[in-house]
């Protein structure tokens, strides 16, 4: 019931972006019901991730992307008032990792940012990613692009790097919050999938090896 418990413990209006919804009557909606429904009934993770027989793997990868941009904007918006420009001035997992963002149009050059300005970056990037037709297509019959699971890997990398931050600077929040059982499902549900389909490179997974 990780659903219904995400709803108790992350506050709903707190969410850093609106909820990028599946469309009923699609092909994507039937899938996400599908996952919806293995991750409930108490499935092993390592299970619930595996690609369902006669499924496609870019609609599999295409549905859990959305879905765990989801999530994780629901943790980060609630965790949000706990990480300031004043507390992570710089978007990092500890001393050892730092992470400069760039993108196509204003930051061209990896620039240093702070964490709540770096998270603002990531969450609306991934927002345009999602909803751009011809990136992700929501009509029957358009094929994804030759570049989907390159665009994929590279949300689910900056993805993971939400989780580095707050596991490593916001965890008393979590535990005061009550959060952590749901946050560590969310984070070994999120592993489990990029290690199944090898989304992410190895070396992205240091800073939580000790997990």
């Amino acid at each position: 019931a990780m659903a219904l418990c995400l709803k108790q413990v992350f506050n709903k209006d707190k969410t850093f972006r609106p909820r990028k919804k599946f469309e009923p009557g699609t092909q994507r909606f039937e899938l996400y019901k599908k996952a919806q429904a293995s991750l409930k009934s108490g499935l092993d993770l390592k299970a619930v991730v595996q690609l369902p027989p006669g499924e496609s793997i870019n609609d599999w990868i295409a549905v859990h992307v959305v879905d765990f941009f989801n999530r994780i904007n629901l943790i980060y918006g609630t965790m949000s008032e706990y990480c300031t420009e004043r507390s992570c001035p710089i978007m990092s997992g500890g001393l050892k990792y730092e992470y400069r963002w760039q993108d196509d149009s204003k930051y061209k050059k990896p620039t240093k940012l702070s964490a709540p300005q770096y998270m603002c970056m990531l969450m609306d990037w991934i927002e345009m990613l999602i909803n751009n037709e011809d990136i992700f297509p929501t009509r029957i019959g358009v094929p994804f692009p030759k570049q989907f699971q390159q665009v994929c890997t590279k949300i689910l990398t900056r993805l993971f790097r939400v989780f580095v931050h707050v596991y490593i600077h916001h965890f008393d929040s979590i535990i005061n919050m009550g959060a952590e059982a749901h946050v560590n499902t969310c984070y070994k549900h999120f592993y489990y999938f990029i290690r199944e389909f090898s989304l992410i490179d190895h070396r992205e997974l240091e800073p939580l090896v000790r997990m």
